[in-house]
């Protein structure tokens, strides 16, 4: 079986699998969720495999996909895996979704993730999106209190652009930055990709293939289903 090789994710000292398994079409977004077994083994397959960076957030479902992982992550699991988890985009009463970055949706964010999850700790807890009303020291100060507590280990950012990663680097370090780079979006490439390297944060780069457009073609649209939002 190939071996995954590992690398250092940012200067903080995470280290993860070079490939990660990000977990959100299992349980949302991308047609009806899978079947819990299936993903379940799904799971632990990519960890025997070496892919050992789980990605994952309280939106996808929302919830679900969370209590999935902390099922697939019993039994010694959790021990052989990075978790990572993101909070600040919720759907409100209407459906809607909305961004909160205020100190104590963070707080109770994380503490949700962690009973859903099943842990003690997450290894990495992004900001999924950045609140336009609430200045990100504040967010991020919050989340530097939840490090030191030993509730996050390292704290990421999601979306963000060059001038905000700067701001929330200045109060507390940003290990990573996720955001969607591939063949077919490349604006990152212009600012927010120079500033991550300049400041020593790593990169998470979701949808590689282009979701799935790259790998598979027009051909995609065929198959997929009417509740899978690449539709639209």
């Amino acid at each position: 079986m190939a071996t995954v090789r590992r690398i250092k994710l940012g200067s903080q000292g995470l280290e993860v699998s070079a490939q990660g398994l990000g977990c959100m079409s299992m349980s949302a977004f991308y047609g009806p969720p899978k079947p819990e077994p299936d993903m379940i083994n799904l799971i632990h397959h990519a960890v025997n495999s070496g892919i050992t960076f789980l990605d994952t957030s309280d939106i996808y479902g929302p919830f679900t996909n969370e209590i999935l992982l902390g099922k697939a992550l019993k039994g010694g699991i959790r021990e052989k895996v990075q978790l990572a988890t993101k909070f600040g985009a919720k759907f409100d009463e209407n459906g809607k979704m909305v961004v909160v970055g205020h100190p104590k949706y963070v707080r109770e964010a994380c503490e949700a993730s962690l009973k859903r999850l099943g842990v003690d700790c997450i290894d990495l807890y992004y900001q999924h999106r950045i609140d336009k009303n609430i200045p990100v020291e504040v967010t991020v100060g919050e989340l530097k209190k939840l490090v030191e507590e030993g509730k996050i280990k390292y704290i990421g950012l999601s979306e963000a652009s060059a001038s905000t990663i700067r701001r929330a680097h200045a109060v507390h370090p940003i290990t990573a930055v996720q955001l969607e780079w591939s063949l077919w979006a490349r604006d990152v490439e212009d600012d927010i990709i120079p500033t991550c390297r300049e400041l020593g944060i790593g990169i998470v780069a979701y949808s590689p293939l282009g979701r799935g457009f790259i790998s598979s073609g027009p051909k995609l649209l065929d198959t997929l289903s009417n509740d899978d939002y690449r539709k639209v």
